[in-house]
């Protein structure tokens, strides 16, 4: 089957662009953002994040009110007020070019167009984000891609630990922020992975940032498995300690974060990133296997 794309309306967040398959249904919104706002394998339940509530939202002062409505999104960072949380309230203009569509939200007041590909497999339940951000200013401009994905809540997330044999050197990064506590009970740090819940009896939020060599990470919730595939550790700045991988929970959700490279972008310059999201079928809710999650999606 080839791919099904219309466009319908979606709960509150109103006029979305749905993608379909045999296997699998994807919808990104064209009133706001925009955000991948569902994603789910046929007659099973959406494994984003949907904020209708409006729970988590910032009053930027001089820009308006972002929201984070839910679902993947596309930041800049290092994370800062007002231009990371620019809002994003205007429509988005979509392009369909065969089995992939290309959202354009307006220029951000910072001067910086984003863009957002999505593509869906003709077959699988396998999407290619791509995802690009240039700086239209008439100076240079510090900074770099960010990649969020806003997932649901009660899943539990894996992430590989790089095991590469480095002789004197290091070769694990790990950051955390000042209200991630070592011992939060969510947390589980091996020699192979990192683990962690997403608790809804925790209001404390906890963020933890790696260097994820294997180029992937998974949430497993919903009776399937999202995996999150994206390219190689380059040994160049990442923000944040220079972790390209970040993963952030709370009582109400869960997000799946990477990191392009930061640095100095000149005047029409593009930085660009592209990644590959899988949901593999989890009837019964086991925890994520790194070693069957390897064989699924080929790393």
């Amino acid at each position: 089957m080839s791919v099904k794309i219309t466009e319908k309306e979606y709960k509150s967040f109103g006029k979305c662009v749905f993608m379909e398959n045999d296997v699998c249904t994807v919808a990104v919104t064209v009133e706001f953002g925009p955000r991948v706002i569902y994603f789910s394998m046929k007659d099973k339940q959406n494994v984003m994040l949907e904020d209708e509530q409006g729970l988590f939202t910032l009053d930027v002062d001089g820009y308006g009110t972002w929201r984070n409505r839910g679902g993947h999104r596309l930041w800049v960072a290092p994370e800062l007020v007002p231009e990371t949380y620019n809002p994003d309230n205007d429509p988005v203009e979509y392009k369909v070019n065969g089995s992939e569509v290309s959202f354009k939200p307006p220029v951000t007041p910072f001067k910086k167009q984003l863009e957002t590909i999505v593509k869906l497999d003709d077959n699988k339940a396998a999407v290619q984000v791509t995802q690009r951000i240039t700086n239209l200013d008439d100076k240079e401009a510090d900074f770099a891609l960010w990649s969020i994905t806003g997932l649901t809540a009660g899943g539990t997330a894996v992430i590989p630990m790089c095991t590469r044999k480095a002789g004197y050197l290091p070769n694990r990064v790990m950051s955390l922020w000042d209200y991630s506590d070592v011992y939060d009970p969510r947390f589980k740090l091996t020699n192979e992975y990192a683990r962690i819940r997403q608790d809804k009896f925790i209001p404390k939020a906890f963020k933890a940032g790696f260097n994820v060599e294997d180029g992937f990470a998974a949430y497993a919730v919903n009776e399937q498995i999202f995996v999150k595939c994206f390219g190689e550790y380059q040994f160049v700045e990442y923000p944040d300690y220079s972790c390209n991988f970040e993963m952030y929970t709370n009582q109400q959700f869960l997000e799946c974060e990477i990191l392009g490279e930061k640095r100095k972008y000149q005047p029409g310059e593009t930085t660009e990133m592209t990644e590959t999201w899988y949901l593999l079928d989890n009837t019964g809710d086991i925890e994520p296997d790194l070693d069957k999650i390897r064989t699924a999606v080929g790393k």
